[in-house]
């Protein structure tokens, strides 16, 4: 099925998606407990998405499976008032990856990845980072692409990969 899967760019129409993917791409291991969606309203994790496009650094690709945007990965400086959790500097792009349910563990969130880092790479950025809880099993996805622990915190990992 991933060879159905086209990765691109996402259009300007398509930004109002960011909001499910932002949801979706909060750690939530007990789905009998999950966050109210308005959680994504909180400035520490709105800023993710808040007038996306309009910043150096913004880039968003998708994965797109029969006309429906299936999973996206975005990158974005957050380094302001209000930091990323995978905020290293203020020249460092921070990851965010989200794959709906029903795609994940089919290599698209892979392929997701792998793309991002090359459009970074072609864009001459230096590193990329982002924060990841120690229980989410989207661990192994970054270690596998060449990211790194670079700082072990009480609930998470704040990982690096250098381009």
């Amino acid at each position: 099925m991933t060879n159905k899967i086209t990765i691109r760019e996402i259009r300007q129409d398509e930004l109002k998606h960011l909001e499910d993917f932002l949801y979706k791409a909060i750690y939530q291991p007990d789905e009998t407990n999950m966050l109210p969606r308005e959680v994504i309203k909180n400035p520490h994790i709105s800023l993710y998405i808040d007038n996306f496009g309009r910043e150096e650094g913004d880039c968003c690709l998708v994965a797109e499976l029969e006309g429906e945007l299936i999973g996206a990965v975005w990158t974005r400086i957050l380094a302001g008032e209000i930091k990323g959790y995978g905020n290293i500097d203020d020249k460092t792009p921070e990851f965010a990856i989200s794959i709906h349910e029903n795609y994940r563990n089919q290599g698209i969130g892979t392929k997701l990845m792998n793309a991002m880092i090359d459009h970074l790479r072609n864009n001459n950025y230096k590193q990329t980072s982002l924060s990841v809880n120690k229980e989410n099993y989207a661990l192994k996805l970054y270690k596998k692409v060449g990211f790194h622990i670079i700082k072990e915190r009480k609930d998470d990992y704040l990982m690096l990969l250098n381009l």
